[in-house]
């Protein structure tokens, strides 16, 4: 069973942008399924695979990434 990784993708100026991003995760070995948000910046994998390997393929196409983190949310006073 595989598990969701989230990215962060910044780079992405067009529809044309998030289909490559979209198109380069799907090629990894071990993605089950890909999806790139345009307006959001981000991109959930499914699948049996490292954030590493969808961070290097991604930078291959030329896009700037990371595994996206959740703004921390303030500590209550």
């Amino acid at each position: 069973m595989g598990e969701t990784v989230e990215l962060s993708v910044s780079g992405m100026t067009c529809s044309g942008c998030a289909s490559t991003v979209t198109r380069v995760l799907s090629r990894v070995a071990g993605v089950t399924a890909a999806r790139v948000d345009l307006a959001s910046g981000r991109a959930s994998v499914e699948g049996a695979v490292r954030a590493e390997e969808l961070i290097r393929a991604v930078q291959a196409a030329g896009y700037d990434v990371e595994v996206w983190r959740p703004a921390s949310s303030p500590s209550p006073a």
